[in-house]
């Protein structure tokens, strides 16, 4: 919003602008305040880019200089950084993303590190084929953050939150063809409760379904805020601290992107990336997730090929929780590669 307002001040500004008359100190003003906007807007930005549990990543990873390092969620490069920073001064870093604004985020916080970092638009589903094709064959560490960035939520028009009127988007790449739209409109009542209560755990998926078929018939549902409401009055309002359509909007963003077959593809090709010695960290922050890390680094270790570092999944510090309260569900987990 900011930085839509800074463009807008500065465009009355320009047009204001006519030489010798008093419009000339109204384009002054205008894009002066131009200005203020954008500083505003860039430092609202930078401030909700904050990388969750930051510190015990960069214990888990514990890169040192020369080594190669994947980052498969680079999204605002967080992370990234504070890799390439334990990595230096020759460390290199690839981030994957298929979110072009992530992209572009990262590539100016990354861009003090020069070729020392590849940046590449795609999925970690692919991770595999894309760190091959960079030159990243075989690394000493890989981390993903499967956590929706606060960038996505903040940003209405992606349409990830319920508490604000934007289209019923939820796609991680704006390219991608289904969308949470799609989904809640031509799905049969069947297959929309066994979505909802697959992927978001929803006890109430069946009314859920039933009130989103009942209010489609009257007209197709275009915004989140729309959907929001007619599941708070399938469940019957809001009761607790947590909205009534949490679940379902985690459902239709799983469900959206595909999260967890791409997590479950992509989880067995880290594993064959990593050389000798070399560790994958992995925050989720729902169960479904940590369920699918969890399992798969347990039948890695079975069969000898990975050594689990943490026992139990890393929580985020009090202090961390206070600061960024969307961390606290947010789960890590470190592997080491054996074989």
């Amino acid at each position: 919003m900011n930085l839509v307002l800074s463009s807008w001040f500065s465009v009355l500004g320009s047009w204001f602008s006519v030489p010798g008359s008093w419009f000339s100190v109204l384009s002054s003003r205008f894009l002066v305040l131009g200005s203020w906007f954008l500083v505003l807007g860039s430092w609202f930005l930078e401030y909700h880019h904050t990388p969750v549990l930051l510190a015990e990543v960069v214990a888990g990873l514990l890169p040192r200089p020369g080594g190669r390092y994947i980052d498969g969620t680079v999204g605002g490069g967080g992370h990234a950084a504070a890799i390439l920073e334990a990595s230096s001064p020759n460390g290199r870093l690839l981030g994957i993303d298929c979110d072009p604004a992530a992209l572009a985020a990262a590539a100016a916080r990354l861009a003090p590190y020069g070729d020392r970092v590849t940046l590449v638009r795609g999925s970690f589903r692919e991770i595999g084929q894309l760190a091959a094709t960079s030159g990243f064959a075989q690394v000493e560490g890989v981390v993903l953050d499967l956590g929706v960035s606060s960038y996505q939520l903040d940003m209405p028009e992606r349409g990830f939150s319920f508490q604000s009127h934007a289209p019923l988007d939820m796609r991680f790449d704006p390219d991608a063809l289904v969308t949470a739209a799609h989904l809640v409109n031509d799905l049969p009542e069947q297959e929309l409760a066994d979505l909802i209560f697959r992927y978001g755990e929803e006890r109430g998926s069946r009314r859920i379904a039933r009130a989103i078929v009942e209010a489609r018939q009257r007209k197709p549902l275009t915004t989140t805020d729309e959907l929001a409401a007619i599941v708070s009055r399938a469940l019957g309002g809001q009761r607790g601290r947590i909205h009534p359509a949490t679940r379902t909007f985690q459902a239709l963003r799983i469900a959206v992107n595909d999260e967890l077959a791409s997590l479950e593809a992509a989880l067995p090709q880290i594993v064959n990336l990593l050389v000798p010695g070399g560790r994958m960290a992995i925050i989720a922050f729902h169960s479904l997730e940590d369920r699918i890390v969890k399992h798969t680094l347990r039948a890695e270790a079975q069969a000898g090929r990975l050594r689990i570092i943490t026992r139990k999944p890393v929580e985020a510090s009090v202090e961390e929780q206070r600061a960024n309260p969307r961390s606290r569900s947010a789960r890590l987990r470190v592997a080491e590669r054996v074989l």
